[in-house]
Formats: structure tokens, C-alpha cells, sequence
């Protein structure tokens, strides 16, 4: 008759662990658990206990494990089995203790990560080894979760609690809740188009009686039979319709690590939106780009103004044109037997005394974007073909980035399977020789850091790939919305205040001229980051279209000169007294040497080899080698030849070396990519080899490019 126990099964998770659910996840803990008592101890009963959000520092605070305690004390309780170690405790000190309280009370403990069963198998070393490899801290809690997610996005699971709209079907998939769904694009079209502020959109949905996200989220688990004991409230805060307005899951993006903790138990401190672990399209969207697009541009420009909500968007031009003599904001004039129109407002309250009239009629300003939208399509069949061919090729990029990936996070996995033998066999031998404890401890610290120092190598190059698969959807998504926005433009009658909200910071009225400064941010929307395409409306001055004729009954017409003026978008558009258009491409490498000295050193790191970064002339960075051999030192002419065929270089068995500074006969070129910024050729990221030097692993490469493109996008913006 097989012996049937009574079981507590402890689960844990902590805040920061909550990034890591794919191995501590609640969920997953419980499954491990579930299935090991149900092949060991087939019939006996199990209890779990759980502990959310809780550090395993402390056992005081930890509600779930206290209640437990109690029962193995009182010997309700047979069994203790968790995951591992870790999830018991990360002190050692305290840790120990209560291992052997709970021993003294007849309490059996099995961790099965650990394949330790406490007393059965009293190896004491190898459990306070195991306590004291937990309470070492995570370094690098980014770059695991980000092959977390990887990781889960091949299995197609997904445990994270999913944002109002969605939730999480049986394939661990987010799905789309249609209802909610719709209140998600309702909340967005009183904020776009009805001008509608948080609180007068979260009161509406109040008053309507639509239920809250969390009221939401409690109806559903009362439907499927799921216990609940949180309260709800029935009001709409303005907070949530605010998170909402801001989340960009809601156009299919999955944003994790958005906040992070200086210490256990700290308040969460908001990360650089450049440190979130991103992925693009990752699940079905509820809301488009250009919807999402036009809602950040409409908070940037409110939160800098006192904005108390409007009614509807009759004066389309408030708040964007200003005199460009005195800086007032210009008046909008709606006198029903005058065609709309703008006047100065210092004018409009102090008359000549105070400035002139600027007057400009609204039916002008909408004929004069037009022009420009309209030039820049006519004229641009070239870039739009381009343009076409890129986004073509956008899935077939994103595959094999995945792919690259995949095989990466593959070598991965099998160099931490590795570590891990290295230090379950440590274990072992200095158990056997405990007179070579100094010996082996020395063999065995060379073996785990050369090991880490490659998972860490193989970590970066898997979030480089991560980057360049989202800029990639990232472009082709901003490139789709620009031509969907210069469309609409044309197609419309007048202007509606969304279209200038996208495009335009503001309009600087003078008596004889307009200048027309767009966004620096414009490049979401006009800027095609693939192919090095890029679009805006930047003209000359000198073309006889960039004049604007308002013509008048009363007095003589009015002849303004137009200006259109980009902040720094990275290919400008020209026009040529015959009519033609110029595209001219220019970003020069600038300032990047503190950037790059950083990226040698991280790539140096990954890769074990020596790393420079040149740039058309010369070495500007350099890692791995003395700086007086190659800093600053020129281009060989082989590299030169080489970074001007623009293609990558992988050193084979065989090859004649090339020489990466001119008189160098110490290194040669064992890897290169060249950095590409809007199609001109900015330098190159190479790896160099001495003469004993090992050769370059598989993924080295990949690493050149990664860094290569990444450098290339931060000249571009």
C-alpha cells in the first residue's frame, strides 16, 4: 500500500521577480509542485500557500508562509515541498534557521529544483551552498526578462495580468474583450476628436453606468466560479482614463519594465522609456497608430497649456498661429459675413497702436498645407517606390531577426544548462576532496566566470536583434501612417485640427510672409527609417509656389512668402527654380565618442576580443587594446575599400588579413558592419584579432551589426 502524506506546497513571488514569471511565476510554481507530489506521493492531499509581491529576505511580512508555519508547526503537515530554495528564502543566515526550526518540529522539506530532501538527505554543505548561490543579487534583471518574454512569445505563453480590453485566453494569448474593446475607442474619440479632458471623460462613463476595469474584472471571475474579496468602485477615476490615453498596448505593443526598485520594499521609480523591455506587435491592437500618434501629440500640447476642454474644434488654427512681429497669439475672427479668418490679437485689443492686423484667412492656410502635401507626393514617385519595396521586405527582416534570435537564445540555454552542471559538479568534488576546497574553488571560479561572461555576450546580442526587430515594425508601422496622413489632407475639404496636431508646432504670421515650424517630433509620422527614406516639407524659399496670393475686394491683394521650417529631420526636400525637387540626405557622425567608447566596451566584454569603432578618417573608439596603438590612428586603405563596399566582413581560415589603422601590423580585421545613417556611410564597427587570439564565435557578428545599426539610428535622430 503506498503511504499517502498530508502536503503544504509554498509558492512565492516578489515584486521584482514578477518580470520573471516564466521561472517563478505563482502559476508555474504551482504546476512543478502539482506534478512532482502527484508522481511521488500519488494520493496524499496538498495544501498551497502562496506569498505575492513579498521579498524572501524576511519571512515576518510574509502572510501566506506565517499561516503555513502554524500548520507545520501544529504538525498539520507532513511535507514542505517547494520550487527551490529561492522561493523559501534568499537570506542565508535566516534562511538556515528556519530550515532547522522547521526540521526540530519533524517537518520534511524537499526542494525539487535543488533535488534536496531535508532531513532524508542531510547534506548540510550542499544546502547552505545552495542558500548562499540565492542570496546573491540579480545584476542584470533586464536582460532576463527579456528572454523571458522571448522565450514565452515562441511557447505562446503569457502570464502577465492583461490591461482593461483584454484578457488572457486558454492559448496564454491576449483577446480582445469586444465590449471593453469598444469603451477603449470611445475613451480615445472623446479625447481626439471631441476635445474632451480625463475627468470629463471619466465622469461620462460613470454617469453611463459602464463598469470600471477592476468592476470588469471581478464580474468575470464571479461568471467563472473564482472566489473574490477585493472592493470596487463604480466611478471612473481620472487617473485610469489617463492610463488608459497613455498605454501603448492598446496599438499592439507589449512594454515591460517600466519601473524598477533601488531597494527591497522601495517605492517603484519610473525607468527611461530606452530601458523598458519592448516588443511590437506583439497582440492584436484596439486602437491604429495614427489614432494613438494623434492622442500624444494632443497631451504634449495640453499639458503645456491651461487646457479646460473645448466643445468642438471650430477655430482649427488656435493655438498655432501666432504675429510674428509681436508674438501674440493671433484672434480668431468669426463674423458671418467675413470668410474665417485670423487677425493679431494685440491688434485685435489695442488696434494700430499695438501691431498691425496680419490678417490671414483660414481657407488659405488650408490651401497652402495642401500645396506642400501635394508637392511632396508629386515629386517624391522615387522615395514612394522606395519606400513601397521597404515595407515589402519588412516581414521577410522581422522573420529572420526572429530566427537569428531563436538560434541565439538556443546557445544561450545550453550555456546556462551548462553553468548550472559546473556548479552542481563543484558541489560534488569539493564534498569528495574537501582537502582541495582552495584548489577546486579556484578551478571552478575560472569555469563559472568564463561561462557567465558568454551568457552575458549572448544576453546582449539577443537585445540588440530585440531593438532592431522592433525598429524595424516600428518604421514600417510610422511609414504607413505618414502616407495615410498626406491622403486625408488632400481628400478634405478644410483642415480638421487632428491633421495640424500631427504635423504642425506653430505658425509665425507676418505682415509679408509665414514661416511654418513643424514638430521635432514630425519624424513619427514623415520619417521612413527603413531603406533610409526619409520625408518632410521642408522647401526653398525661391520657387514661385512658396508664395500664398490672399486676395481682397477692399484693398490690394496680400502676397505672402512662405517658409516651411523642419527641426531636424534627416532628409530635406528642395525645390529647384525649374521646379524640380532635391532630396538631400546629410548626417554627420557628430559628438559620438563617449557613445561608442561605451559600446566597444560592452561589445569587448560580450566577446572576449579587442573592439573599435572608426569612423571615415579613423579609429574614434577603441576596447580590449592599448589606445596609443590604434586610437585616433587613420583608416587603412584596405578598410577604407572595405567600408566603402558597405557590406559586413567575417574573417575565414585562409583569408589575407586586413589592417584596421594604417601601419598597424599587430591586429587584423576579424569581424566588421558598417554604420549606415539615412544611406550615407558614417564608419564601421569592427573586431580585431591579435595573433593568438581565438577565433570569433558564431554570434559575434551578429554583434557587429546589432551595434552598427543602433549607432546609425542615434546619428539619425
Amino acid at each position: 500500500m503506498t503511504e499517502t502524506y498530508n502536503i503544504a506546497g509554498y509558492c512565492r513571488i516578489s515584486v521584482d521577480e514578477e518580470l520573471d514569471r516564466d521561472n517563478v511565476s505563482i502559476e508555474n510554481q504551482k504546476a512543478i509542485i502539482r506534478d512532482f507530489v502527484n508522481r511521488r506521493f500519488p494520493g496524499s492531499t496538498l495544501t498551497f500557500y502562496e506569498d505575492r509581491d513579498r521579498s524572501g529576505y524576511t519571512f515576518e511580512q510574509r502572510e501566506g508562509y506565517q499561516a503555513m508555519r502554524k500548520g507545520l508547526i501544529h504538525h498539520q503537515y507532513d511535507i514542505l515541498v517547494v520550487k527551490d530554495f529561492s522561493r523559501f528564502s534568499r537570506r542565508n543566515s535566516r534562511g538556515l534557521v528556519e530550515l532547522e526550526d522547521l526540521r526540530d518540529a519533524g517537518v520534511r522539506i524537499i526542494s525539487i529544483g535543488d533535488n534536496i530532501d531535508f532531513p532524508n538527505d542531510d547534506d548540510w554543505l550542499k544546502i547552505q551552498f545552495q542558500f548562499l548561490i540565492n542570496e546573491m543579487p540579480v545584476t542584470d534583471t533586464s536582460k532576463k526578462v527579456k528572454n523571458v518574454i522571448r522565450r514565452r512569445q515562441a511557447d505562446g505563453k503569457w502570464l502577465c495580468a492583461a490591461p482593461y480590453g483584454y484578457i488572457i485566453n486558454k492559448q496564454k494569448e491576449f483577446e480582445v474583450v469586444p465590449t471593453e474593446g469598444e469603451i477603449v475607442r470611445q475613451i480615445f474619440d472623446l479625447y481626439n476628436n471631441q476635445g474632451w479632458g480625463y475627468k470629463k471623460i471619466a465622469n461620462y462613463l460613470t454617469e453611463q453606468g459602464i463598469p470600471t476595469p477592476r468592476m470588469s474584472e471581478q464580474m468575470r471571475k464571479e461568471a467563472a466560479g473564482e472566489p473574490t474579496s477585493r472592493k470596487t468602485k463604480a466611478a471612473w477615476a481620472i487617473v485610469t482614463v489617463q492610463g488608459i490615453l497613455d498605454n501603448d498596448f492598446y496599438i499592439g505593443t507589449f512594454r515591460q519594465a517600466k519601473y524598477t526598485r533601488a531597494k527591497i520594499n522601495g517605492k517603484d521609480v519610473k525607468r527611461d522609456e530606452d530601458e523598458h523591455i519592448v516588443i511590437e506587435n506583439h497582440h492584436q491592437p484596439i486602437i491604429d497608430y495614427r489614432t494613438f500618434a494623434t492622442t500624444r501629440a494632443l497631451r504634449e500640447k495640453r499639458s503645456t497649456a491651461n487646457y479646460r476642454g473645448v466643445k468642438k474644434y471650430d477655430n482649427v488654427y488656435s493655438g498655432f498661429l501666432f504675429c510674428g512681429d509681436c508674438g501674440s497669439p493671433m484672434f480668431a475672427m468669426s463674423r458671418r459675413d467675413l470668410s474665417a479668418a485670423y487677425t493679431c490679437g494685440t491688434y485685435h485689443r489695442r488696434g494700430r497702436s499695438g501691431c498691425s492686423s496680419h490678417h490671414i484667412r483660414v481657407d488659405k492656410l488650408d490651401e497652402l498645407l495642401k500645396i506642400y502635401v501635394r508637392r511632396v507626393m508629386e515629386h517624391s514617385h522615387a522615395m514612394l517606390e522606395e519606400l513601397n519595396a521597404e515595407l515589402a521586405r519588412q516581414d521577410s527582416d522581422v522573420v529572420e531577426t526572429e530566427q537569428s534570435a531563436d538560434h541565439l537564445a538556443q546557445v544561450l540555454e545550453e550555456l546556462r544548462e551548462e553553468l548550472k552542471a559546473t556548479k552542481r559538479q563543484r558541489i560534488r568534488d569539493m564534498v569528495k576532496h574537501p582537502d582541495q576546497e582552495e584548489l577546486l574553488a579556484e578551478t571552478y571560479d575560472e569555469l563559472e566566470a568564463d561561462l557567465q561572461k558568454k551568457i552575458e555576450g549572448l544576453d546582449h546580442q539577443i537585445d540588440m536583434l530585440s531593438d532592431k526587430r522592433n525598429t524595424i515594425i516600428q518604421a514600417g508601422r510610422a511609414a504607413k501612417t505618414a502616407m495615410e496622413v498626406f491622403g486625408d489632407i488632400l481628400s478634405k475639404e478644410t483642415l480638421e485640427r487632428n491633421d495640424l496636431e500631427l504635423l504642425i508646432e506653430r505658425i509665425d504670421v507676418f505682415e509679408d510672409r509665414l514661416e511654418i515650424r513643424l514638430h521635432s517630433d514630425v519624424d513619427t509620422l514623415l520619417h521612413v527609417n527603413q531603406g533610409d527614406i526619409a520625408v518632410n516639407f521642408n522647401s526653398g524659399a525661391e520657387n514661385s509656389e512658396n508664395t500664398l496670393i490672399q486676395s481682397s475686394k477692399n484693398h490690394e491683394d496680400k502676397v505672402f512668402r512662405v517658409h516651411v521650417i523642419s527641426d531636424g529631420d534627416p532628409l530635406e526636400i528642395y525645390t529647384e527654380k525649374d521646379g524640380g525637387v532635391i532630396f538631400r540626405k546629410y548626417s554627420p557622425m557628430g559628438d559620438l565618442q563617449e557613445l561608442a567608447s561605451q559600446m566597444c566596451e560592452s561589445v569587448s566584454a560580450a566577446t572576449g576580443h579587442i573592439t573599435a569603432i572608426a569612423d571615415r578618417d579613423g579609429i574614434i573608439a577603441l576596447h580590449g587594446a592599448p589606445r596609443k596603438e590604434l586610437l585616433d590612428k587613420p583608416n587603412s586603405p584596405e578598410l577604407e575599400k572595405l567600408m566603402e563596399q558597405r557590406t559586413n566582413y567575417l574573417y575565414k581560415s585562409g583569408d589575407s588579413p586586413i589592417r584596421a589603422a594604417l601601419g598597424d601590423e599587430k591586429y587584423r580585421l576579424g569581424a566588421a558592419s558598417p554604420i549606415l545613417s539615412q544611406g550615407d556611410l558614417m564608419g564601421s564597427v569592427l573586431l580585431l584579432l591579435g595573433e593568438n587570439d581565438q577565433p570569433l564565435l558564431p554570434g559575434d557578428q551578429e554583434l557587429t551589426r546589432a551595434v552598427a545599426g543602433f549607432l546609425g539610428k542615434q546619428m539619425e535622430s
